[in-house]
């Protein structure tokens, strides 16, 4: 029996094996331009999972006829990360250079992140990240700036055909013509999960059809899919109970999301949000705090950025709640959007030379503070209108 995954043995080990990323690969697009050249460039990969960000990674090293070094954020500690860098040393003096690949390279904090800087700048490490999250978020911003952010979409179903249609070839597996299409279906644009769904259903019966593919799929053990409705359904219930106030709720839902693995950044820019969104003036040290778990979070990691998560979620949920200021800012986009062509009144406009100032721009105003100009600060046709 191979035990390595069909996903594994299916991977392609070239540009031209790659299946649906045509917005990439191809005359002219980024990364076969970046192959031809055989010049190593740091890149951040951003997209869903089971689009091959790991495989286009493997396969750039190659073409750099570079040393491939793979680590994953999720595991690697400090000594990890030294032992790239003595490793690298070593290519250096050898003529060879180093791709250091960094999945899930979100799950890395600040200073985590800021120990690869200089070996980055000195070109000591050619760096390839894979992310799921938005790197402009996740990524530090002098990492950002040295290196190519490339956008890695979900595969289309009929990519998704593609690749188990090759692996059944490969393979040698008998399948139906409904069981792959269902198979494809319910792939959510991931080729690993649906090699993963064929290879159950082909150790299930020596011909796979629906019901087949259909008991496959039901077989999968039900995970914190962090694109999935899980993960929606389980910060909603988190923000709905610190706007409830009841923080048991609050506490247990948090301690859900940090156990399935959730992304503990994410969940600080929620509660900064719903901070200012739902507590707003009936608690203004609320959005102050929540800034600072943000950035505690961001520079302790976990799991002791679990205590600074829950700490703030107790004061979220018993804190005073006004939707006053939201509601208003709301109101006020909704006005802006409809009067955008409505003229800025006169006296309150910026009066940089004689002219205007003879036209009457800025008429009567004084630099003061606290002073207050008896004529009305709003458009003409939304004088009067309140807002807040």
């Amino acid at each position: 029996m191979n035990r390595v995954p069909l996903a594994e043995r299916m991977r392609p080990k070239s540009l031209d094996e790659v299946v649906g990323q045509e917005e990439i690969i191809g005359e002219g697009k980024i990364l076969t331009e970046i192959a031809k050249k055989a010049e190593p460039v740091n890149l951040i990969f951003w997209g869903p999972p089971g689009t091959g960000k790991t495989t286009l990674a493997r396969i750039l090293a190659k073409e750099f006829n570079a040393d491939f070094v793979e680590i994953s954020a999720v595991t690697a500690g400090k000594k990890d990360v030294e032992e790239v860098v003595a490793r690298a040393k070593v290519n250096w003096n050898l003529k060879t250079r180093t791709v250091l690949f960094v999945d899930e390279i979100h799950r890395f904090n600040k200073a985590q992140q800021d120990a690869f800087l200089p070996h980055v700048e000195s070109g000591l490490i050619t760096l390839i990240g894979a992310t799921t999250e938005n790197p402009s978020f996740e990524v530090i911003s002098p990492l950002l700036s040295r290196s190519r952010v490339v956008v890695v979409s979900p595969l289309s179903k009929s990519a998704i055909l593609e690749v188990l249609n090759r692996a059944c070839k490969s393979e040698k597996i008998k399948i139906t013509k409904d069981a792959l299409d269902y198979i494809a279906e319910i792939s959510g644009g991931d080729a690993r999960s649906a090699l993963g769904d064929l290879e159950l259903a082909a150790s299930l019966a020596p011909k796979i059809d629906k019901k087949v593919a259909e008991e496959a799929a039901g077989k999968k053990l039900p995970g914190y899919d962090k694109k999935g409705d899980n993960h929606y359904d389980t910060i909603s219930a988190f923000i709905k109970s610190m706007r409830g106030s009841d923080v048991d709720a609050a506490l247990y839902y948090l301690a859900r999301m940090v156990e399935a693995g959730e992304d503990p950044k994410f969940i600080a820019r929620r509660m900064v949000i719903f901070a200012s969104e739902d507590i707003g003036l009936a608690g203004n040290g609320a959005l102050s705090l929540a800034t600072a778990c943000f950035q505690a979070v961001e520079r302790v990691g976990m799991p002791e950025s679990g205590l600074m998560l829950a700490h703030t979620t107790v004061a979220l949920a018993l804190s005073k709640k006004s939707r006053k200021t939201t509601d208003a800012w709301y109101k006020a986009l909704d006005l802006a959007r409809k009067t955008r062509g409505e003229p800025v009144p006169t006296w309150l406009r910026n009066a940089p030379t004689k002219l205007m100032k003879d036209l009457g721009y800025g008429k009567g105003q004084k630099w003061e503070a606290g002073f207050h100009l008896d004529k009305p600060y709003l458009p003409d046709s939304i004088q009067g209108i309140k807002i807040f």
